[in-house]
Order: C-alpha cells, then sequence, then structure tokens
C-alpha cells in the first residue's frame, strides 16, 4: 500500500482530512436484459491505488461509474467509510473524476477550468483562486495557468483535468483510461506523476485501464476483470508470479501456452518436471502457461530453431521453432543475439506453472 506523504504547504492544502476506505459488495448491473456486472466484490483500504484492468467489455469502466453515481446498480452496496452511497446522487458522493477526453471548457483559462468545481461548491474567490493555483502547481503546470486549452499539449491539458478533479478535496479519485489518448513517452510520464500525487496527498484511488504495463507500473494491487466479474485481485507481483486461472496467465504478461501433462502437483513440459502452480485441471493432457523468461538459452537440451529475435532495450525476445512446429518466446539478455535461422537448445527453469485443461 503507498505510503502516505504530506510535507509541503501545496499537498497539505489539497490532501482530504483523511484516506476514505470504499467497498463494493456483490454490485450488480443489468442493462436491457444484459448483465455487465454479476456480483462484483471490492474492498480498498483508505489510501490505496488500485488499477481495474482487463480486455474490452469486461464491466471494469461500469465498476467505475457504479462508484461515482453516473450508473444505478441493480443489486448490491457501495460503501464509502462505511456509508451506503448506491442511492446517494452523484454529486453527493465526493469524488473526483479524470476521463480519457480531457473534457476542459474551451473559453477558460486553465485556472478556471479548475476553479470550476469550487465556484459550483460556492468557495469565495480568494479561496478558490488560492487552491486552483496550489492544484495547478501539483500537476507541474503553476505557471500555465492562464492559457487556454487550445494553447497546452494533451498532456498538459490531461494534467489540468488531474487539478480540477484534486481541488475540490474528494475522498475519492477516479481514473477512467486517463493516459489513452496520450502518445507513448507522454503516457508513462503522466502515470508516474499520478502516481506520485497519489502517494503525496493519501488520496484513495480508482485507475481503469486496459494496458497491463500501466496497471502493474502504478498500483497497489491489480484487479483483473473478465466477463463482469474479478477474476483475481493481488499484488502486481503476485499476479504476475502467481496467476491464480489461465486468463490472468495470458491476459497479465506473455505466456507460451504449451501441451503438457499433469501428474499430482507436477507438470510435464517438454520433458522436463515443474511443480504446478496452485490448483486447477485434473491429472492428464493441460495447457501449461510458461513465462518467456523462464525459458533459458542453454548449452544442450531441447534443440529449436530462431525465427526472429528482437531487442526490447534492456532485454531480447527471441523466437524460436520446435521440432514439432510450435513458437515460443524466449526472453534473455541483450548481449546474446542469435540470429534468425540458427539452432539453439533450451531449458526450462524450474518454476511453478499455471495450468488449464488441454480443450479450454
Amino acid at each position: 500500500m503507498s505510503t502516505i506523504q504530506r510535507a509541503t504547504p501545496v499537498t497539505a492544502a489539497l490532501a482530504p482530512d483523511q484516506g476514505s476506505g470504499v467497498e463494493l459488495r456483490g454490485v450488480v448491473k443489468d442493462y436491457a436484459g444484459h448483465r455487465a456486472l454479476t456480483g462484483v466484490n471490492l474492498h480498498m483500504a483508505p489510501g490505496e491505488f488500485v488499477a481495474l484492468l482487463g480486455p474490452s467489455g469486461c464491466g471494469k469502466t461500469t465498476v467505475l461509474r457504479a462508484l461515482s453515481g453516473l450508473e444505478t446498480i441493480t443489486a448490491g452496496r457501495i460503501l464509502i467509510d462505511g456509508r451506503d452511497v448506491a442511492r446517494v446522487p452523484v454529486n453527493k458522493r465526493d469524488i473526483g473524476m479524470v476521463f480519457q477526453s480531457y473534457s476542459l471548457f474551451p473559453h477558460m483559462s486553465a485556472q478556471q477550468n479548475v476553479e470550476y468545481g469550487l465556484a459550483m461548491r460556492r468557495v469565495d474567490r480568494v479561496t478558490r483562486r488560492q487552491r486552483a493555483a496550489d492544484a495547478l502547481e501539483l500537476v507541474g503546470l503553476g505557471r500555465l495557468g492562464e492559457r487556454y486549452a487550445h494553447q497546452l499539449s494533451g498532456g498538459q491539458q490531461q494534467r489540468v483535468a488531474l487539478a480540477r478533479a484534486l481541488v475540490t478535496r474528494p475522498k475519492v479519485l477516479l481514473l477512467d483510461e486517463p493516459l489513452s489518448a496520450l502518445d507513448a513517452k507522454v503516457r508513462v510520464q503522466l502515470r508516474d506523476e499520478i502516481r506520485r500525487i497519489q502517494t503525496e496527498l493519501g488520496i484513495t484511488t480508482l485507475f481503469v485501464t486496459h494496458d497491463q504495463e500501466e496497471a502493474l507500473a502504478v498500483a497497489d494491487r491489480v484487479a483483473v476483470m473478465r466477463e463482469g466479474n474479478i477474476e483475481q485481485i493481488g499484488s502486481p507481483e503476485d499476479l504476475y508470479t502467481r496467476p491464480a486461472t489461465a486468463f490472468v496467465a495470458t491476459f497479465v504478461g506473455l505466456s507460451n501456452a504449451v501441451d503438457a501433462e499433469l501428474s499430482g502437483d507436477t507438470v510435464t513440459v517438454l520433458g522436463q518436471r515443474l511443480p504446478r502452480l496452485g490448483t486447477g485441471p485434473a491429472d492428464g493432457p493441460v495447457i501449461a502457461y510458461v513465462r518467456p523468461e523462464d525459458i533459458l538459452l542453454a548449452s544442450s537440451g531441447i534443440p529449436a530453431t530462431v525465427v526472429v529475435s528482437s531487442f526490447l532495450g534492456s532485454l531480447r525476445r527471441t523466437q524460436v521453432r520446435l521440432e514439432d512446429g510450435s513458437l515460443l518466446h524466449v526472453q534473455h539478455e541483450v548481449g546474446v543475439a542469435p540470429a534468425p535461422g540458427e539452432n539453439v537448445h533450451l531449458a526450462l527453469a524450474a518454476r511453478p506453472v499455471a495450468t488449464a485443461p488441454r480443450h479450454a
């Protein structure tokens, strides 16, 4: 969980009085006969940063909209600090939201955009100007308050939207794919800024994304959603190294799906015996999910032929073809650069692997 730091006057002025706990209990949402959420349970500790991760249509944005009050749930309870807000209107839930689209008022300056929520709350002019200036300073735009949206880059506009969400000192911050419209470099910069600000303020935050790298990089815990419910929730390390299901193993990170045989707690993969991760299918033919970094280039072992090798900066990923024609991805150090067509040998690291029935 994040460590709350309130070291600066600006941070202290914008931080909520205390972190708020959030809980969803059996939340169901139906749309015209379609069940978008099938009984979601989620508990967020005060000050925690949780990412909702999943493919399009899995229900992650519906969870966020239900928590915000933009969607009325069919059944279940939504609690903030122990108070059920399921029937409380949006403007009474004390929640800040940042969307994929910046949604800035084009006729207002950045400062005026940030002040807007305070003006609606009838905060006096002097106080709201100071708090808006503090919020812009917090997101690194202290000198750009007089600029209009068309005078700001996409990243700067999203920072204004973040400042606008924070200036009212909400109990909970909701982020709905706020980085997806930005280019790659700006996305990384802004996601790190969001994490820094969230840590400093200690604000309970729910972050919706379909980008697994974003989720793993910023969240205290990640909830992987599938077909209207949470498939697994845990720390980024837990999800990557101990996926509870085949879906999580394939969705979080890259995995090689390899035919294998299961016997008790042992999986025979490419002739090597490996421990099985968690519980799973009955003994017999299975699919084993092996991470690329757990397949090693070796002096002897499983014969393979290099198809292509890609330089990825701090590592290299090589695709190889086995004698039966199946393809595997191998992740290894940059200094080893096998050429296409080169014959190599593979070995498997003795790490547990997730499994699923062969027919699944």
